[in-house]
């Protein structure tokens, strides 16, 4: 509840500021939260469902973009790019690939996995470790590295 708070006081300075590429982005987060929240079966939302709608929302900021670039379309490329940089700025600092990877090598020690066959453990395991903390896609390259010699 705390993020939807900052994203409301926010999005009041982007106003002030007329910074319209961050208010973009601030909207989206909002908007997304407020589906998140009203869904059927959302549940309890907390700090990590919010994190889990911004991961959402940069993977699809992502895969925009890539579209966008390879359409030739720089115009929009950078717009989905402002809003995929500020959606980042409200998640937990992002882990380089060397630190997700001593994480999910001690998973894997101490749980005794070894094949390929435990990876589907080892990614439930390791995405509730590093949930917010790095995108599933690092994750799962890391993992079948790992897992396959």
């Amino acid at each position: 509840m705390a993020l939807k708070n900052q994203i409301d006081q926010d999005i009041k300075t982007a106003m002030l500021a007329k910074d319209q590429a961050r208010l973009r982005g601030l909207r989206a987060i909002k908007s997304a939260i407020l589906v998140a929240e009203t869904e059927k079966n959302a549940g309890v939302f907390n700090e990590e469902s919010e994190i889990k709608v911004l991961q959402r929302l940069i993977k699809q900021r992502k895969e925009s973009a890539e579209i966008y670039q390879q359409q030739n379309r720089p115009d929009l490329y950078a717009i989905e790019k402002e809003e995929q940089d500020v959606i980042e700025s409200y998640l937990p600092q992002q882990l380089d690939k060397d630190e997700i990877r001593k994480i999910i090598l001690s998973v894997v020690k101490e749980n005794g996995f070894t094949s390929i066959k435990d990876m589907g453990k080892v990614m439930g395991m390791s995405n509730k470790i590093l949930a917010g903390k790095a995108d599933g896609k690092t994750i799962s390259e890391i993992v079948k590295e790992v897992l396959i010699p």
